[in-house]
């Protein structure tokens, strides 16, 4: 059972680690996207100058549109500072927003990381997609995710909170019991190994109408 086990858990990181790195190679051409058009910004410019002088309006208000459309197709909702983060945390905040789910996020990765991304980008998805599992499950207006990370002195600090349906929920040991059923803990075991792996810190705190997992990850 203990070898199954693990071959599953190789199967599964392998499949997170191949839908992240898509992620960042959709995030990544989101930025050269934007850098493309900064480098554009002085041809617009001399474009709508153009146009002005001929007090050509129609062709002006034409030409702001395409770029206003242009601009919206490379906007991402949260630019943390590291690319691969952004890909994992803008695929999840969507996922949420189609499923009716409001996402306040607040994110900053202000320096290098001195773990894998791969590591975090796990911890990540692992967090959205348990929190969205619990907002579905209330009446929309209701479904709330709020997430924010950024430094606390050496430690990167990761929080995430959810609103829950019912009251706080019991412990067996060191995780939550959930009413999906068996293997719904995976997911919680391995952000557990993971932030253990990297000499973190996690805790877990259920209150009513409300869940939070907090993790500190040193990067000294």
């Amino acid at each position: 059972m203990g070898l199954f086990s693990k071959k599953i858990d190789k199967k599964i990181a392998a499949y997170q680690q191949e839908l992240i790195e898509t992620h960042y190679r959709e995030v990544d051409n989101m930025y050269r996207q934007i850098r493309g058009w900064r480098h554009d910004y002085h041809n617009h410019i001399q474009t709508m100058k153009a146009y002005a002088a001929a007090e050509n309006w129609d062709d002006i208000k034409h030409y702001l549109d395409l770029l206003s459309d242009d601009l919206t197709t490379v906007d991402t909702v949260i630019k943390t500072g590291n690319p691969m983060t952004d890909a994992i945390l803008n695929s999840k905040i969507s996922l949420a927003k189609a499923k009716g789910i409001e996402v306040v996020a607040d994110a900053h990765i202000p320096i290098k990381l001195k773990f894998s991304e791969i590591d975090l980008c796990c911890i990540i998805g692992n967090l959205f997609d348990n929190a969205i599992e619990a907002s579905v499950k209330l009446p929309e207006g209701q479904r709330v995710i709020r997430v924010y990370m950024d430094m606390r002195n050496t430690q990167l600090y990761i929080s995430f909170t959810n609103c829950t349906a019912g009251k706080k929920m019991k412990k067996e040991g060191k995780l939550f019991l959930s009413t999906k059923g068996n293997g719904h803990g995976f997911g919680l075991v391995r952000i557990d190994a993971i932030v253990e792996r990297l000499d973190g810190y996690i805790s877990r705190n259920s209150e009513d109408g409300a869940f939070t997992t907090e993790i500190l990850l040193p990067q000294v």
